[in-house]
């Protein structure tokens, strides 16, 4: 169904590009300052809004793999390979409009974006253009099940939500869990969903709740899961909403587990659960020493680099999220030299076939175009050395 809708589109491409003035791969053949000619792939994350930390922390990676490798041999010549960065600003209502930039830009293909809302709604854009997308972070199955342009890296959100509720129901011992999500946020009630579902399959009983966005004081939300005798709260939210939910759950004394999903695994959420009595656990795609060479390599390019350190939160802690980006700069390499152009269309056609071992595992793909992931890493909170200590590789089981 990718390559058939691909074929189709492929046209409605290059009439978009004609009619801004350019063609697809007569872009691309442009010569960079090296003297070879230039190959772009366009960045499509939050920079600005409720996503914009993890967005930034995602950028990084794409940006430590361009400055690893940053030419690519595609159909026998070195192209330079060219970032395309655009800021669609968390939300789906900003993400077509950023979309439709990076149709106008003239890349090969797209990387992101973090969130499965502004996701999809790029997603529309980039399948009207023929143009092929790849997922990082974001774990919303509409993300891919709607869209024959999409791939993703990332595993899904029914995975990730039955992950959290074996875990918290066989791990953790708990049978009440208390969960909360914002209001109209596809990743949140998405991940609720899975989760209740899964909870309460095993015998769990849940408690569930919404706030509105821009939310600033959870107190009352954190007395509710106590009232409850929820022995676990899930929150799959931003990593603003996770801070001020670790916040007030401290200052409730709030006696059981905060579970969250893969935004929680942020050097800023930890900071805010750091020096106070909680407990967290979250599950992610990677954990810092799971490649030390990439992990010494990319400490050493943020600590050398004030505004990568600035994106970063302020200091060298590897997020997974960043593992990903990395991760999937060089899919979109493997996916060009496979293709031998610089064409959508042909990257699209060629991305099926990418096969090759990435820092957060093996890197293929179903008849979806999702990544074919089959564990989660699971991680808690030390709120003494203010880290993420590894638990437990976590499969659905």
């Amino acid at each position: 169904m990718k390559k058939l809708m691909a074929a189709v589109l492929a046209l409605v491409m290059a009439l978009s590009l004609a009619a801004c003035g350019g063609k697809s791969d007569s872009q691309d053949a442009q010569s960079g300052d090296s003297g070879n000619k230039v190959v772009k792939i366009g960045v499509f994350e939050p920079q600005t809004g409720d996503n914009g930390a993890g967005g930034k922390q995602e950028i990084l990676g794409m940006q430590y793999a361009n400055y690893v490798q940053p030419t690519v041999e595609i159909g026998g010549e070195t192209y330079d390979v060219k970032l395309e960065i655009v800021d669609n600003r968390t939300t789906p209502e900003n993400g077509k409009s950023a979309a439709a930039e990076l149709v106008n830009r003239g890349v090969s293909m797209v990387l992101g974006s973090y969130g499965s809302g502004v996701s999809m709604a790029g997603g529309e854009v980039f399948q009207e253009a023929g143009l092929p997308a790849l997922g990082t972070s974001c774990t919303n199955p509409q993300v891919t099940a709607g869209c024959d342009v999409y791939f993703r890296l990332a595993f899904l959100d029914p995975f990730q939500g039955t992950v959290l509720a074996n875990y918290a129901y066989k791990e953790l011992g708990v049978t009440t869990a208390y969960v909360l999500g914002m209001l109209g946020s596809d990743y949140d009630q998405g991940l609720v969903y899975y989760f209740t579902e899964a909870f309460e399959g095993l015998g769990g009983t849940v408690v569930a709740e919404d706030f509105p966005e821009g939310s600033a004081n959870f107190v009352s939300y954190i007395n509710n899961a106590k009232a409850a005798n929820a022995g676990v709260i899930f929150a799959p939210v931003s990593i603003n909403y996770a801070q001020l939910i670790v916040e007030a759950a401290a200052a409730q004394g709030y006696q059981g587990a905060l579970l969250g999903s893969d935004t929680w695994d942020s050097n800023k959420v930890i900071e805010s659960a750091t020096g106070k009595d909680v407990t967290a656990y979250v599950t992610t795609f990677y954990q810092e020493g799971g490649n030390p060479e990439f992990d010494s390599g990319i400490k050493e390019w943020i600590n050398a680099n004030p505004d990568a350190k600035t994106n970063n939160g302020g200091n060298d802690m590897v997020a997974a999220v960043t593992a990903i980006g990395y991760d999937a700069y060089f899919t979109a390499l493997e996916a060009l030299k496979i293709a031998g152009s610089t064409d959508p269309k042909a990257v699209l056609e060629a991305l099926p076939s990418v096969s090759f071992e990435g820092v957060t595992g093996l890197i293929e793909f179903d008849d979806i175009g999702d990544a074919k992931r089959d564990a989660a890493y699971i991680k808690t909170a030390n709120t003494e050395a203010g880290v993420w200590d590894f638990v437990k590789v976590q499969t659905v089981g």
